[in-house]
């Protein structure tokens, strides 16, 4: 078998550990919610889902939410089915540069809200950013823009659920 880095290699230079910033807006372009977020994006070998991301997120009022999202593959996309989505991802074989993913996702419980999701990595490896558009019965109920930058290659280390601003392992 492949292994999901030849598979994916775009999705593949997401590895590793990310901070962020999301920010929430209506459709008439008013903020509405902003928080900050540590991503981990693994890839975890020999495992049953060769994808792994744990999304940790913190508001300034100190509410924190952490999220599990294991994905497999599944026709040359990475298939998400978590308690929260199900969805794809597939990188964007049209960018001559090599830099966009697309993700298409439905809300467990809510079939008529979904949302489809751009990310740009820089060519450096070391920024991406993310732009979510939500609908819902086919009208844009919302967007989020993600801004994040890489801190650490290593996501080995990290243990637990609650480390959403400390330090990574070196």
């Amino acid at each position: 078998m492949t292994h999901l880095r030849d598979q994916m290699p775009i999705l593949a230079r997401h590895e590793g550990v990310w901070d962020g910033m999301y920010r929430y807006y209506d459709p008439e372009g008013n903020k509405t919610d902003e928080h900050s977020s540590r991503l981990v994006c693994r890839f975890p070998d020999g495992q049953k889902y060769p994808y792994h991301q744990t999304n940790h997120y913190r508001w300034a009022d100190g509410k924190t939410e952490v999220r599990n999202f294991p994905a497999y593959v599944e026709n040359g996309r990475l298939e998400f089915d978590s308690d929260l989505i199900e969805g794809w991802a597939a990188e964007v074989p049209l960018d001559d540069f090599n830099r966009t993913v697309m993700l298409n996702w439905v809300r467990k419980g809510e079939p008529d809200l979904y949302l489809y999701e751009m990310i740009q990595i820089s060519d450096c490896g070391q920024y991406r950013h993310r732009v979510w558009h939500w609908y819902k019965q086919g009208r844009i109920v919302q967007r989020t823009l993600i801004d994040e930058q890489k801190v650490s290659d290593r996501w080995q280390g990290i243990q637990g659920e609650s480390f959403a601003g400390e330090p990574v392992p070196e």
